[in-house]
């Protein structure tokens, strides 16, 4: 057997570390170090986690917290853009134990002597390209799929808060909602992520978020003479005759217009951006 050589690591010398994974992990060793450096930079946890995304990490206050708590782990690359944005003064090592090599007037010396090294010029960090940096927006999302059942719209346990590119948000909109089934294809895709603007009218020919019958529908708005046996529904006491609302979908060949009904409750929620 050839023997090892001169840089040669071998098991021994792995094990020369001691270092315990499964003990780092009980004690959330990285969860606490990164809760210590997050608030020696007097960053809260929203603000931290909103700094993230400026290093393509998208995670909320809550996915954030767990992190600290040990709830759950970042992964490998959550944990590089976590060390960026913090830039620890003890470099990689500052994950390697619970605490910190150096105490906390060590940690501020080294901070400036940093601070000094770039202001000399000779050792100014490389600048982070930012041409491509996306920009997001925090933004409300339903929990509810139209077609998928009765519900309402406007509680606020329907709704959950998202990060969305912030190009990708129409001005004016209130919240987004996923499509629900092939009613609207080819317009409309199911899964597809629309954003709805809340009112309680539309013009015939716009598409809009309505409730029928205990449902909750993405429809083009239609309106239609009432047939003779509906026009007292539709009648005011002064005898005029007000159209009554058609729900339309686009895949008319699968899904005919549904004509509303008085007796079964409609609602106009919001206009699709």
């Amino acid at each position: 057997m050839a023997k090892p050589g001169k840089n040669s690591l071998t098991l021994e010398a792995c094990r020369a570390g001691h270092y315990d994974a499964g003990a780092e992990y009980a004690r959330n060793a990285i969860g606490k170090r990164i809760a210590e450096e997050r608030r020696r930079r007097g960053l809260s946890q929203g603000e931290f986690a909103s700094l993230l995304r400026d290093f393509g990490i998208r995670i909320g206050l809550r996915g954030y917290a767990k992190w600290e708590t040990g709830e759950t782990v970042p992964n490998a690359y959550q944990l590089l853009a976590i060390f960026h944005a913090l830039r620890p003064p003890e470099g990689a090592s500052w994950l390697s134990s619970g605490e910190s090599a150096l105490n906390a007037e060590g940690l501020r010396r080294l901070d400036q002597y940093r601070e000094d090294l770039v202001a000399s010029g000779r050792y100014k960090p490389a600048a982070r390209m930012t041409d491509n940096a996306v920009e997001y927006r925090e933004a409300l999302l339903s929990r509810l799929r139209p077609s998928a059942g009765p519900g309402n719209f406007l509680d606020e346990e329907n709704f959950e808060k998202r990060f969305f590119p912030a190009d990708s948000i129409p001005a004016g909109a209130d919240f987004a909602v996923c499509v629900d089934g092939n009613s609207m294809e080819p317009v409309y895709r199911d899964g597809q992520l629309l954003w709805v603007k809340l009112c309680s009218g539309l013009r015939v020919g716009e598409v809009g978020l309505m409730s029928y019958d205990g449902n909750s529908y993405i429809k083009v708005y239609g309106e239609q003479t009432p047939p003779p046996e509906l026009l007292p529904w539709f009648t005011d006491s002064e005898g005029k005759v007000f159209p009554q609302p058609v729900l339309i979908s686009y895949n008319r060949e699968q899904y005919p217009p549904v004509p509303v009904h008085p007796e079964k409750g409609f609602a106009i929620i919001g206009r699709v951006l």
